[in-house]
């Protein structure tokens, strides 16, 4: 994509450019007719065309290939050039998105300057691509606790199709990292990853924004859509997105086109769907605030995210990463984690996921005492007041039961938060709280205490009076 395309019926003005061009060091190619215009483009997209709009003996005349051009590849710069230029021409040319207009016969040095600058222009628009890819190939994926496993073995299955994706699961639970994911093994992953997000988008805007609009005054506007051609569109809460949206956005599954707002024309889209919802989008359904046809084209292929606390294996090894982040974008000190802040980020409540972590760790770093290694102390969610080194305070209603009650249920809250920290695995439980595998599992039945499958790892509860799957008990 860095030679210029020259279209012209009049083999000695597009050859006189194609010369001047070439002695300035560009690369050529040329076409005289929307036939040969058309093939070069598919052939491989130019960085710039120059475009004549009359065009004898062809299907399409100037305008009509910049119309498309805009459509298929919008980076790519377009000068009009006319031998019966005027006013009306001109203004219909940057209406459609062409970068200049020039009149024939052309001032050499003025092609010169106007080449140069849609050039630079084309340059810039790569390089922007270029960084948007790489921002979205170095979307990490971490992990190695069985629901990490089970999940990314589940995105792996879908990175080679162009099957459409719904995940879910809890906020902050990374289900944009998991798109990002799926676009970056993909055959697509050369091609924009645009995502949208329904929530943040004034309703009353959401069909402008997405399909974008055509008029007179500022010339076409491309939407999300538009931007996404070729690559994906990632609808993030797809669930709050209007009714009236929704019945658009399913056309567009079914057609691949769409009109802008204030247009007339089609514009024809390949795009790849992937969504994402924290809410029930079947009860959804049912209270009428989501239509059934969509849910049924985007639920193809149905993928849940595991929350944080169904993967306590994988925290240090995100902390790490984050605090690697931090350091490497924001200059933040690059601190180690000592065993115990470890082993308290693991027991920690996070309802916020891994976003949560993220941002606990930012703020670790930032108001951290110094570069050593972080200490459990400098962790939020410690309230120790007072206390001496190595005491624990009790919580009211612990501190109001007799001995007896209140070792049992603190016995029992300690074995839930080790077992859930390990990810179920009991031997791995028995060898850090220094009991034998076998005495583990009588106190663990004393207690009330199982472990069940969930998110493709197990996790402990409290049993509830069912059968329950115990077997790792």
């Amino acid at each position: 994509m860095t030679s210029i395309l020259i279209v012209d019926d009049e083999r000695d003005i597009r050859e006189l450019i194609g010369d001047i061009l070439r002695d300035e060091g560009y690369t050529v190619r040329l076409a005289g007719n929307s036939d040969a215009c058309m093939a070069e483009i598919n052939a491989e997209a130019p960085a710039l065309m120059i475009l004549d709009i009359w065009l004898k003996d062809s299907k399409m005349d100037g305008i009509d290939i910049l119309k498309t051009v805009r459509r298929s590849n919008p980076d790519v710069p377009v000068v009009i050039i006319s031998g019966h230029g005027n006013i009306e021409i001109a203004v219909a040319a940057i209406k459609q998105g062409a970068y200049d207009f020039i009149e024939k016969p052309f001032n050499i040095d003025q092609l010169m300057v106007v080449v140069a600058r849609a050039m630079e222009t084309s340059r810039l628009r790569r390089e922007n691509s270029d960084l948007r890819r790489r921002d979205v190939t170095s979307a990490e994926m971490l992990g190695s606790s069985p629901a990490f496993k089970a999940l990314r073995s589940q995105l792996e299955k879908v990175t080679k199709s162009n099957g459409r994706v719904m995940l879910t699961g809890a906020a902050g639970a990374g289900k944009e990292m998991a798109a990002r994911f799926i676009h970056s093994q993909s055959n697509r992953a050369g091609a924009p990853f645009i995502s949208v997000s329904s929530a943040t988008i004034q309703p009353e805007r959401m069909e402008e924004v997405l399909f974008g609009r055509e008029s007179s005054d500022r010339g076409i506007e491309q939407g999300l859509l538009e931007q996404a051609h070729g690559g994906v569109v990632y609808f993030d809460e797809v669930a709050d997105m209007p009714l009236g949206t929704q019945s658009k956005i399913l056309r567009v599954l079914v057609e691949q086109q769409f009109t802008r707002a204030g247009g007339t024309d089609k514009v024809r889209v390949d795009l790849r769907v992937i969504s994402s919802t924290t809410r029930d989008l079947k009860a959804e359904i049912g209270a009428g605030r989501f239509r059934q046809e969509l849910y049924d084209r985007l639920n193809v292929v149905p993928i849940p995210v595991p929350a944080l606390e169904d993967r306590r294996e994988d925290i240090p090894e995100l902390a790490r990463h984050f605090i690697a982040m931090f350091h490497r974008t924001q200059g933040l000190p690059l601190r180690e984690l000592t065993p115990e802040a470890e082993a308290m980020l693991q027991t920690m409540h996070w309802p916020g996921n891994v976003r949560q972590l993220r941002n606990v760790m930012e703020r670790v770093l930032i108001l951290g005492e110094g570069t050593g290694p972080i200490e459990a102390r400098e962790l939020p969610g410690r309230d120790d007041g007072d206390a001496d080194e190595g005491r624990v305070v009790l919580g009211g209603a612990l501190a109001t039961l007799p001995l007896r009650e209140a070792r049992e249920l603190f016995e029992r809250e300690y074995l839930l938060t080790q077992i859930n920290r390990f990810g179920g695995n009991i031997s791995r439980t028995a060898s850090f709280v220094g009991m034998e595998r076998s005495a583990l599992h009588r106190k663990l039945k004393s207690l009330g205490v199982v472990t069940t499958s969930k998110s493709g790892s197990r996790i402990a509860r409290l049993e509830d009076g069912e059968d329950e799957d115990d077997d790792d008990l």
